[in-house]
């Protein structure tokens, strides 16, 4: 791998980013007929809401579309010879672009779907832990909330036993993700969470 493409990297990253400004959970929306999930729970553009009320259908087809938009930029990053740390910079801009989406006045989602797809093209060992981690913590709690921010936070732990290349990403990720669900934390520490 190539340290760095001064060009490439400011495409792939700005490509990133408008990318990851594209919500899913709208359009998806639309098409079943179902109502703004920006509306819904806590309001947040993603598959939680869709899945609230929609069922699995158009919130699994949320998820996947919304992990393909973090995934395919780290791809690029990765075929086109960029090196491991770009490759987590096009990631971050993904996640960003889901957070505060130019399209939508910069009012966007958690990103934590975003994150999955980023994570699985550039470390999916460390990945893949964190989505059997949230699985656990959904079969045992059911609050989606609770699973994100466990999941996350696990990410720079077993980042550093399995991948440490990636320690850095999934550092920011954790930071960037807690940051967002801090209206849930407030709730979950009040038993106010809504559950699945």
């Amino acid at each position: 791998m190539i340290p760095s493409d001064p060009v490439l990297t400011v495409l792939l990253c700005a490509a990133a980013y408008l990318a990851g400004s594209v919500l899913f959970a709208l359009p998806v929306c639309r098409a079943w007929h179902l109502p703004d999930p920006r509306a819904q729970g806590s309001g947040n553009p993603g598959a939680t809401n869709v899945y609230r009320t929609g069922g699995w259908a158009p919130a699994l087809l949320t998820l996947a579309l919304d992990a393909a938009k973090g995934w395919l930029p780290v791809w690029l990053a990765h075929e086109l010879g960029l090196s491991v740390m770009v490759q987590a910079v096009v990631a971050l801009c993904a996640v960003t672009g889901h957070m505060i989406p130019v399209f939508f006045r910069f009012k966007g989602g958690k990103g934590v779907a975003t994150a999955l797809g980023a994570g699985l093209a550039l470390a999916p060992f460390t990945t893949l832990l964190m989505a059997a981690i949230w699985a656990l913590v959904i079969w045992r709690w059911r609050i989606s909330a609770l699973a994100s921010i466990i999941a996350v936070v696990s990410g720079p732990l077993i980042s550093a036993l399995m991948e440490p290349e990636t320690l850095p990403l999934f550092g920011l990720l954790a930071l960037l993700i807690v940051v967002r669900h801090r209206n849930n934390l407030i709730r979950l520490a009040q038993g106010r969470e809504a559950g699945l």
